[in-house]
């Protein structure tokens, strides 16, 4: 058996009106919360900083290793510049006297010159590299250090932002215990059930011969059905189920 429709005074319908304006004001605001334009480019700026994070700690890497490279290099050099000092010192000081060792040693002092300038080559293409991986490194940084600063202010806008909207929000929502008052449980209970189910809204005007909730044109039977509907009948609609709400502007 068909369930008999509702009975609420007409009274109470129109508060549903009120109450419903309240009730779509607050999903406006909690909608355009979670949709702040520095939301997105939050978003956005989170995937380009996780690619900049990784080219720092790429460039980081090359850098400490050419640095570990360098640092040999250069104990290769002064290893290699002592030994011939010393080699130096004692022919100077007279104190290889031997001419198979005077020229073993002067051989010697000439192989440790070309590998102290073999040696300096490889430190100066090492220190150039480091140059180079330097600079790779501190443009990165300064990118990522861009990117955090306009993170911060975009953070600070959404803050502001939410701030302002969750006053609103707080405001409106302190409203609708007033709007709500009076209407009864029963019309209320369907408005609520209604609200979760048909997206928020739940009772919407008829105007101009239309359902405020689906936006449809009322076809020539359902007019009929709705004007010969008793004032404090609770009227549906045919096509989305929601509450029509009749007032002056329904055009019936």
């Amino acid at each position: 058996m068909k369930e008999p429709p509702l009975k609420a005074d007409p009274t109470d319908q129109l508060k549903l009106l009120d109450l419903q304006a309240i009730d779509s004001k607050v999903a406006q605001l909690r909608h355009r919360r979670s949709s702040l334009p520095q939301l997105r480019e939050l978003t956005t700026l989170g995937a380009e900083r996780s690619v900049v994070v990784d080219r720092v700690r790429d460039a980081r890497i090359v850098v400490d290793d050419l640095t570990t490279e360098q640092a040999k290099a250069d104990a290769d050099v002064e290893q290699v510049k002592a030994r011939r000092t010393r080699d130096r010192e004692r022919m100077d000081a007279g104190l290889v006297t031997n001419p198979k060792d005077l020229q073993r040693m002067t051989h010697e002092l000439e192989s440790l010159e070309r590998r102290v300038s073999s040696l300096e080559e490889v430190e100066l293409d090492i220190m150039e590299r480091l140059e180079e991986a330097q600079a790779v490194l501190t443009r990165a940084e300064e990118e990522l250090s861009a990117l955090d600063q306009r993170v911060a202010d975009l953070e600070a806008e959404r803050d502001d932002a939410w701030r302002e909207i969750d006053a609103e929000i707080e405001q409106t929502s302190g409203t609708r215990a007033a709007a709500a008052n009076g209407i009864a449980d029963d019309l209320l209970a369907l408005y609520e059930r209604l609200r979760e189910s048909k997206g928020g809204l739940a009772a919407a005007e008829i105007r101009a011969r239309e359902c405020g909730g689906c936006r449809l044109g009322l076809d020539h039977a359902e007019l009929a059905r709705v004007k010969a509907a008793a004032p404090d009948e609770v009227v549906r609609c045919e096509e989305c189920s929601r509450i029509m709400v009749r007032t002056s502007e329904s055009g019936l």
